[in-house]
């Protein structure tokens, strides 16, 4: 069977695959043929035209099985990208159920569970309960109206009176085994929804809108919650199995170990200086810091006195205008909607960014983070001191002579931002 496969950049690619391939499957031959770092990001998207839907495919599903149940009028496309956010509820469970919406079993102790938060939702014993507003949208209507959700094993319900949670008052919405949870990518123009956070039910077997049970959060955070409980509700332990698989079969290290490793590999390291007849170790860490800085200027003059982008050699004073362009965090002539667009595809995980032109100003830098579960927008602004133009975040306090400095910079130390750099947005290419 045939399937086809786009990029960020719209370039495609078709690959003949078995009828039981799964997501992951295809994700490790793309990152085989294409020559990619296989960082376990990877994932394989399902994106609805028709609808403005999407969805990470989860990593044990068959691709076969996700195009049998499209419309064949409808242009709808798998894409390959990054996806940071995929695993990441595994790392750190704290920051995706916020204590206001999830309740525990009255026998277990609160302290305990938020230690074992995940082991709760893995259990088929126990389950805890989420629980807030959501906006639903009204089965055949235009309207929405806002609704008081409860998530149980059983389903989703909502309650007909307020808060309550008696059983007579509690409505069921829907159950998960039959449907896939789809992200609404254009929500607010194609079903008219309150706000930007909306996520919809879609039956395996059905095409129409109107069979879609489509909801609505108030923010990112309560989206983000909702959807990961029920990824957890709906495949359970596979989702842990998915997690763990890449570092299964490498002298049976779990991810831990894996940092260990890194850790011990990472304090061996030191610097050295060859300039002399002899090379001798750097022990004073200033030292160390400008000879670093020095070697960085030095490669970025290298680089650019060799060839420009038409082939002919280009001059050091304009080193530090177009530099920057060569780079795969780089954007040039995005918007703000674009930006956070592509964040929000790559993941909602603290330090995901990219660097684009300001639409505003163009002699100006727009650095695009994600942190806390929202997008915020930094501008970089160019300045010019004695001859030299320099480039800055924070009112020229520190200061760089190019954007791959400051990205460098800002990768390793957070400085006036609210975290580190960590994960770029790249359009890929097929």
């Amino acid at each position: 069977q045939v399937i086809k496969v786009y990029s960020e950049d719209d370039t495609s690619r078709a690959l003949e695959v078995p009828s039981d391939v799964t997501a992951r499957d295809v994700c490790q031959l793309l990152i085989l043929k294409n020559h990619y770092i296989d960082d376990h990001s990877w994932t394989l998207f399902e994106q609805l035209a028709h609808t403005g839907l999407g969805r990470a495919i989860e990593d044990h599903e068959l691709v076969m099985e996700v195009q049998s149940n499209w419309v064949m009028e409808e242009e709808n496309k798998l894409y390959f990208r990054k996806n940071y956010a995929k695993y990441e509820f595994f790392k750190n469970p704290l920051s995706f159920f916020p204590d206001h919406m999830i309740s525990f079993p009255s026998e277990t102790n609160a302290a305990v569970c938020h230690s074992g938060i995940l082991q709760m939702f893995l259990s088929s014993s126990t389950y805890p309960e989420i629980h807030g507003y959501l906006h639903a949208k009204e089965q055949g209507k235009k309207s929405w109206k806002k609704l008081y959700f409860l998530l149980r094993r059983s389903g989703l319900y909502f309650s007909t009176k307020g808060t309550s949670k008696e059983p007579r008052h509690l409505q069921f919405f829907c159950e998960f085994s039959n449907s896939d949870m789809y992200m609404s990518l254009t929500g607010k123009k194609i079903s008219g929804a309150p706000t930007n956070y909306g996520f919809c039910f879609k039956p395996n077997k059905s095409g129409g809108t109107r069979d879609l049970k489509q909801l609505c959060a108030d923010d990112e955070q309560s989206r983000t919650c909702w959807m990961t409980a029920i990824r957890l509700l709906k495949y359970g332990m596979q989702l842990y199995q998915n997690y763990m698989q890449p570092y299964q079969g490498r002298s049976g290290c779990s991810p831990l170990n894996l940092t260990a490793m890194r850790s011990i590999s990472e304090n061996s390291l030191v610097a050295m200086d060859f300039s002399g007849h002899r090379s001798r170790i750097i022990e004073n860490p200033t030292e160390a810091l400008s000879v670093a800085v020095e070697e960085g200027l030095a490669w970025r003059r290298r680089g650019c006195l060799r060839l420009n982008s038409h082939g002919s050699p280009i001059a050091t004073s304009n080193m530090g205008i177009s530099i920057h362009r060569s780079q795969s965090w780089f954007h040039h002539r995005i918007s703000r909607e674009e930006a956070q667009r592509l964040i929000l595809q790559h993941g909602l995980v603290d330090g995901v960014f990219l660097v684009r032109d300001s639409q505003s100003n163009p002699k100006t830098f727009v650095l695009s983070l994600s942190h806390g579960l929202k997008i915020k927008h930094f501008q970089i602004v160019p300045l010019e001191d004695d001859g030299k133009l320099f480039y800055t975040l924070d009112d020229g306090h520190t200061r760089f002579t190019d954007l791959i400095q400051l990205v460098e910079f800002y990768q390793l130390n957070k400085g006036v931002l609210p975290c580190k750099l960590k994960h770029y947005c790249a359009r890929i290419a097929l």
